[in-house]
């Protein structure tokens, strides 16, 4: 099982092939648009997040002592974005999620490139994904 970090380390990596910012939005986008579009049933008003401009839905489940995340927004980058978390802490356990530090979001420079309603929003999907991993956690799971 590959680690958060060892996650972490291959996104900066295949960022650092990039030096243009387009590149870079470029990569996000793509990385939004291949992935695996969330089920109508979870676009509810339980799933959005908060703190977010455009719209944007996330749903845990925890499989095998692992939280799965799925997730999806009506934005290009934020999609992307929330690619890479999804990438990050997805099946991982809660307490796995609850101690990483997700370091990678300013080593591939995306806390400067993006504006700061995306930002907020940023750490509110984090902030999100953390807290299911709490109330999993508190569970016993």
């Amino acid at each position: 099982m590959t680690t958060i970090n060892e996650i972490q380390d291959e996104i900066i990596e295949e960022f650092s092939d990039f030096d243009d910012w387009m590149d870079r939005y470029q990569l996000l986008i793509d990385l939004g648009n291949s992935q695996q579009p969330l089920d109508e049933k979870y676009k509810t008003e339980q799933n959005l997040i908060e703190g977010c401009q455009s719209r944007v839905w996330l749903q845990a489940d925890l499989v095998d002592h692992r939280i799965h995340f799925t997730a999806e927004s009506d934005a290009l980058i934020v999609k992307g974005i929330v690619a890479l978390l999804i990438r990050v802490l997805s099946d991982h356990t809660p307490q796995e999620i609850l101690d990483a530090d997700l370091y990678f979001i300013e080593r591939i420079g995306l806390k400067d490139h993006l504006s700061p309603t995306r930002s907020n929003g940023l750490l509110a999907m984090v902030k999100q994904m953390k807290l299911y991993a709490l109330a999993f956690k508190a569970k016993g799971c």
